[in-house]
């Protein structure tokens, strides 16, 4: 009996360490086959780049994702891998990131021969936005948004630093904060020549993409503002609401860490509501 015990607490022990490992793997392999089934039905190379918050294996520490070089490698990576006339989707879910890292990815995909399409089934902010600025189509959920691409200095906001620094005397402004504000300065005339570029690629008339760069840049709204899909249209953005299920799918493999107490339920089925006559 004791000698069944100890197998029986050794195996508890072995599954805690492999059974995570294991679930990733299979997980990992059911994103590639949704994602080979999306390529085989649209023709393209699919690249996802989907920010959720993830867990470290075995400590299960949420870790926050964001875009990163190491994000714009890898895409530059598949990117370089597809044929220059082949048309790429890119599934995009993140709050944003490094502007170096979306500049890099988003000059890549402006200079791809090929349709680019970028699906936004939930949200693409800052950063996000710039990649979705570089599609020659941009599909959304209809519920989806994008978001401002203004620069952020540390914790701040670059036009709320340039503000701050205007309404006060030259006396009154310590050293480090002028020096926060040049660099506001420089950050949001590169942002804003940076959306103007990827706009004017994409054919949009000088006045008009000035306008929007000007609107997305400027620091008008708060960082987070959510644009849907409506406005967006509105500016003369490529966009559709035209989401393929096969990208809700493929979300799905994306789930959120699990937690002890889920802050929202729902019994996990797509009912049919038919209206009595």
């Amino acid at each position: 009996m004791t000698g069944l015990t100890s197998i029986f607490w050794l195996f508890l022990i072995l599954w805690s360490f492999l059974g995570p490992l294991y679930r990733q793997r299979a997980l990992e392999s059911q994103r590639l086959r949704a994602l080979s089934r999306l390529e085989q039905r649209r023709g393209s190379r699919v690249i996802t780049m989907i920010h959720r918050q993830e867990a470290i294996n075995l400590l299960g520490i949420p870790l926050a994702r964001f875009i990163n070089i190491e994000d714009s490698e890898l895409v530059l990576r598949a990117i370089r891998f597809t044929p220059d006339e082949m048309p790429i989707d890119l599934v995009l879910h993140t709050p944003g990131g490094l502007v170096l890292a979306a500049e890099q990815i988003a000059r890549a995909l402006c200079r791809h021969r090929g349709k680019v399409t970028v699906f936004v089934p939930h949200y693409a902010m800052s950063g996000g936005t710039l990649l979705a600025l570089a599609a020659d189509e941009i599909v959304m959920d209809e519920n989806a948004v994008l978001g401002p691409v203004d620069p952020q200095i540390g914790k701040y906001p670059a036009a709320s630093i340039l503000k701050a620094v205007s309404e006060k005397s030259r006396d009154e402004v310590d050293d480090e904060t002028l020096v926060l504000a040049d660099i506001s300065r420089k950050a949001m005339s590169q942002v804003r020549e940076s959306v103007l570029d990827l706009l004017l690629e994409k054919k949009m008339d000088r006045e008009h993409a000035e306008i929007l760069a000007q609107a997305l840049t400027e620091g008008r709204w708060t960082h987070d503002y959510p644009i849907d899909p409506r406005q967006l249209a509105g500016w003369g953005l490529p966009i559709s609401t035209q989401m393929p299920r096969e990208v809700y799918r493929l979300m799905d493999l994306y789930p959120q860490p699990a937690q002890r107490r889920p802050s929202v339920q729902y019994v996990p089925v797509p009912y049919r509501y038919e209206r009595e006559q």
